[in-house]
């Protein structure tokens, strides 16, 4: 039996950072919206409030950047060139998306879009060095 990569050991992690994500969402929703428009079909659009609103833009973010970030995992993976860099890379990615949640729901504007940017950066660093010959 192989022993898991740290790119595969981070994968599954940002995997259950969406779950953790999707459950704090949920239990706010249910805690500040109507139950009855929640448990419904939801055909009429609704404003949610704030932090209901950030919360799922910060989760619908994490899963933009998880299809990247798997996607870079499978380069890495597949052409066989896990490193030192794209474990760092792959490490720096998850710590960015950890950061990102608490930075978005409270609001803070230029320390969002770098960490943001941090993780993106890291994502890319890792297709780069999975193409890398």
């Amino acid at each position: 039996m192989h022993e898991m990569t740290v790119e595969l050991l981070v994968l599954a992690l940002a995997v259950l950072l969406a779950a953790l994500q999707v459950c704090v969402l949920s239990v706010v929703a249910n805690l500040t919206m109507p139950t009855r428009w929640l448990v419904g079909p939801r055909d009429e659009p609704r404003e949610l409030p704030r932090k209901v609103g950030r919360l799922n833009r910060a989760y619908e973010n994490h899963l933009q950047g998880l299809v990247m970030f798997t996607a870079a995992v499978i380069v890495v993976e597949g052409a066989g060139r896990t490193s030192d860099l794209t474990a760092t890379a792959a490490l720096v990615y998850l710590g960015a998306r950890v950061l990102y949640v608490p930075a978005y729901v409270a609001g803070v504007p230029w320390v969002r879009s770098l960490i943001w940017a941090v993780g993106f950066l890291a994502t890319v660093v890792m297709v780069a060095a999975g193409l890398a010959g």
